[in-house]
């Protein structure tokens, strides 16, 4: 007895590109890839507001704090520096390299909220943390309300 499959064009494409994501991941095509250390790498961030402030948090590993630069000038701040690939292998020995080295910069646009003249920026365990104070007027203020007897 013969059964109907009713077509799914977003479920072959995923399958395909499964596959042809897999094909170039054979050791035979290992090779042909680009190693990591020379292409462009972005620096996976987080930015969340508090009351007080808005706060950057940036993920630079095995990076040190010399080699990272911190600016904030006319309401853009900019991340930038440069991940030094230090080979402790020899490369014919590598299975994968998958980490990005070289250079980087991301640059953010601030709001007009920020104290700009109050940013502080702090590396640990490989986390870049930048806080943007919020200016006093533009912080939340409580609103006391008072109750009338409606006279």
């Amino acid at each position: 007895m013969n059964t109907i499959t009713r077509w799914d064009p977003v479920n072959t494409l995923v399958k395909f590109q499964d596959e042809f994501s897999r094909f170039f991941e054979e050791p035979v095509f290992r090779g042909l890839r680009l190693p990591a250390s020379i292409t462009a790498w972005t620096p996976a961030v987080d930015i969340f507001e508090t009351e007080h402030e808005l706060v950057l948090k940036a993920e630079l590993p095995d990076m040190q704090e010399k080699d990272i630069d911190v600016r904030v000038e006319n309401n853009t701040l900019t991340l930038s520096g440069e991940r030094k690939y230090e080979k402790d292998f020899k490369e014919e020995n590598a299975l994968r390299m998958e980490r990005y080295y070289g250079t980087f910069s991301r640059t953010f646009t601030l709001p007009n909220t920020v104290k700009l003249d109050a940013v502080k920026a702090e590396y640990r365990n490989g986390v870049l943390t930048v806080k943007l104070p919020k200016l006093e007027e533009a912080k939340p203020k409580q609103i006391k309300i008072t109750v009338g007897n409606g006279k």
